[in-house]
């Protein structure tokens, strides 16, 4: 691998996390990253930073981040930074890095932060363990990325010890959201100045569309389907409704075109953190479970008495979830009636 642009022994003992937005406010991601950011500076006794890049109304979100955690806000502004082009925010990022030299820099597994995290472990020649499900400090400040590979059949634990920034993104959902301080604490808000040119930029926005489809990630109920329920997500969705949930799936229904992929659970989809998972005819491989992990409670339904998703749950059913759904329904809305009725 290819020398860094910078060292340990250059790099300042700061872990940085790049600020997505959306709108006025920061996207959730960027709100996990600074809470886990928190507890792993807390650990090592250095600073947490945000890097926040855009042209306008910037103060709301540098209030959001000081709340969850940051002791620094990096702005750059600009012109060409008013909306997400990879080329100008790779290009600010990268400036603002080499200016602050952070020990660690990590970002939102999101489409914009995959994609500025990948360019900017290129110029800066320094590793990047992408899609981390957890991150851990070891001694002399070492950032220890866990990540799954071979279809899960393998855990990983991946350090770049001598390159700086040490690089990681993470997903939606894998880390808690921590209550915001309420201790009063030092806060700085630094302006640096980036240089953009307008000529380096080949990307134009013409219109942004968001579209607003299931975020399954922060439904306090989520009804996984598997395989095993045969494509019958007609019937997870009455269960779900009814216990003002969201349906999920494993990747077999998903690939076939039977759910949307944005409702996918996994290492490959979404992780989520439901006060319950009720788990519907899916085997429970490791890149599963890995998505349902988190939840208080999870409750299996499987016909397979020794399929592994019982390892992981608290409840177990053996049996056809194809007749327990529909008995499950039909009893939540039996004890719907009979308490209107009362």
């Amino acid at each position: 691998m290819a020398t860094s642009l910078y060292g340990a022994s250059e790099a300042q003992d700061v872990i940085c996390v790049f600020l997505e937005r959306e709108g006025d406010t920061l996207q959730r991601v960027s709100l996990e990253l600074l809470s886990k950011g928190r507890e792993l500076a807390d650990e090592v006794g250095w600073k947490l930073a945000g890097l926040l890049l855009g042209y306008y109304r910037m103060l709301p979100l540098m209030g959001q981040a000081f709340e969850v955690g940051a002791d620094e806000i990096w702005v750059a502004e600009h012109p060409l930074l008013k909306t997400f082009t990879v080329e100008a925010y790779t290009s600010a990022a990268f400036q603002v890095i080499m200016n602050r030299k952070p020990s660690i820099f990590l970002c939102g597994a999101t489409p914009n932060g995959r994609d500025l995290a990948g360019r900017l472990a290129v110029k800066l020649r320094t590793g990047l363990t992408a899609d981390c499900t957890d991150l851990r400090m070891r001694e002399g400040g070492i950032l220890v990325g866990e990540v799954t590979g071979f279809g899960g059949g393998v855990l990983a634990l991946i350090k770049t010890p001598q390159h700086r920034p040490q690089m990681a993104t993470v997903r939606p959902g894998v880390f808690p959201l921590k209550p915001p301080r309420t201790e009063r604490v030092s806060r700085a808000v630094e302006i640096i100045s980036v240089t953009l040119d307008e000529a380096q930029v080949r990307t134009r926005v013409v219109e942004q569309v968001v579209g607003r489809g299931a975020d399954i990630t922060q439904s306090p109920v989520v009804v996984v389907g598997g395989r095993g329920i045969q494509g019958r997500f007609d019937l997870l969705r009455q269960l779900a409704e009814l216990l003002g949930g969201e349906v999920g799936a494993t990747r077999p229904p998903v690939d076939s075109g039977q759910i949307e992929r944005e409702r996918q659970v996994g290492q490959t989809g979404v992780v989520c953190r439901p006060k319950v998972a009720i788990v519907c005819g899916a085997s429970g491989a490791f890149q599963f479970t890995v998505g349902i992990q988190h939840a208080d409670t999870v409750i299996a339904i499987n016909t397979d008495p020794e399929a592994p998703i019982f390892e992981t749950a608290d409840y177990g059913v053996v049996g056809d979830a194809l007749q327990i759904v529909p008995a499950l329904i039909e009893a939540l809305r039996n004890s719907r009636v009979a308490v209107t009725s009362g």
